[in-house]
């Protein structure tokens, strides 16, 4: 069964065409910097790659493109549309509603755009994915894999917010946590690299960043909270602040409720702290010199410190910490910069282990050093795929 994957991100199109249930990749790619002058655009199958820089305005732009590529008549993969017998698409807010893998109706993309106002940046961003995909792939089954799933085993004490009890149980206002799929992923790959159900907190760096503390193969906490806006300093957003400040803009500073959230979600983060939201051009600025990107850098290597702190505390140990997602697995100098000083945590890096690069899980941690330091890549459409085939052939 041919199944297409579909993972749009805040600012990107990660995709694979599959065929499950053998694992094969048929075909992989990527669209990243969505919304900016140039996006970067790449196709590959085994005997041929593609890799252009063109302006994608949007995601449905971006979405056009990938089917384009795929049915391309000299470097395509698909003669027709009607080859492909799923689409699976990464949705990142279930809400109480969804907390398994689903075949999407009506009735679900509805739910799914009542979630935007918690996911802003990601929700509208699947719907047109989810749109785009009816009409071009209308013969599959569109099913939606939600990032918040794999968190549903944080207990009580952590997914709970103290505030009156009613904003729980009737209007479900909890911690929900993100990048589930990533997590469950990278953090099974642990388990099985460590030969044992260990103590570890996964680290996901990308434009959108998270952590997550696992003990026993089990999500029991993680940064981001009712949505993916809480916790690490990312592209765009903020991440933890203190919600006076949301008080002090709306009525010291005549800022509107809206102009809030976009200041936070869309303007704050390496953008506000920078003038840039990738890090790749933030790490450059800072080697020629960049003070604000200096700093930037070590504000967001310091927090994630702190949440290491925290995690190590409930999970009353720590046996291993992994670094995936586009920044994780390929910026040496934040995993640098947040392993420097941490040997009480029994975290040592090699620093010229630190400086390899592979796509497969690599250790970068000195022999000695009493927490394993991992570089495991993700690979969410996989995850994706196989739930998606196990939901249609169970």
């Amino acid at each position: 069964m041919k199944i297409l994957i579909i993972n749009s991100g805040s600012s990107s199109i990660k995709y694979q065409l599959m065929i499950m249930p053998t694992n094969e990749v048929i075909c992989s790619g990527m669209i990243d910097r969505i919304g900016l002058e140039t996006s970067n655009v790449t196709f590959k199958t085994a005997s041929d790659s593609l890799e252009e820089l063109l302006p994608i305005a949007n995601h449905k732009v971006g979405l056009q493109k990938v089917a384009d590529m795929l049915l391309d008549p000299e470097k395509g993969v698909i003669k027709s549309t009607s080859e492909i017998g799923a689409v699976g698409h990464r949705v990142v807010h279930g809400g109480s509603y969804f907390s398994d893998t689903t075949i999407i109706t009506e009735e679900v993309k509805e739910k799914i755009k009542e979630l935007s106002e918690l996911a802003p940046l990601h929700n509208p961003a699947h719907l047109v994915g989810i749109t785009v995909a009816e009409e071009i792939f209308s013969d599959a089954k569109q099913v939606a894999v939600f990032d918040t799933a794999f968190h549903q085993t944080i207990p009580v004490e952590a997914y709970k917010y103290a505030i009156p009890n009613y904003l729980l149980t009737e209007n479900k206002v909890r911690v929900y946590g993100f990048h589930g799929t990533s997590h469950k992923y990278v953090s099974e790959k642990a388990i099985g690299y460590l030969e044992n159900n260990s103590k570890i907190i996964t680290i996901h760096l990308g434009n959108g960043c998270s952590m997550t503390a696992i003990k026993d193969g089990k999500s029991i906490d993680h940064t981001m909270g009712f949505s993916p806006a809480n916790g690490l300093i990312m592209g765009t957003r903020a991440g933890d602040i203190d919600q006076s400040v949301i008080f002090y803009l709306t009525k010291n500073l005549n800022y509107t409720a809206d102009e809030v959230n976009a200041i936070l979600l869309k303007q704050s983060g390496m953008l506000g702290l920078t003038g840039y939201s990738d890090l790749r051009d933030i790490e450059g600025e800072a080697e020629k010199g960049n003070k604000d990107c200096q700093l930037a850098l070590l504000m967001n290597a310091y927090r994630i410190r702190k949440y290491i702190g925290s995690y190590t505390a409930a999970l009353n140990g720590l046996d291993a910490i992994i670094f995936t997602a586009g920044i994780g697995e390929n910026s040496s100098y934040m995993r640098k910069l947040v392993c420097t000083d941490m040997d009480y945590f029994g975290i040592e890096l090699d620093e010229e282990k630190n400086q390899v690069r592979s796509k497969s899980i690599r250790e970068i941690s000195k022999p000695n050093s009493k927490t394993k330091v991992l570089v495991i890549p993700t690979d969410e459409e996989y995850e994706i795929a196989n739930q998606v085939y196990k939901l249609l052939h169970n």
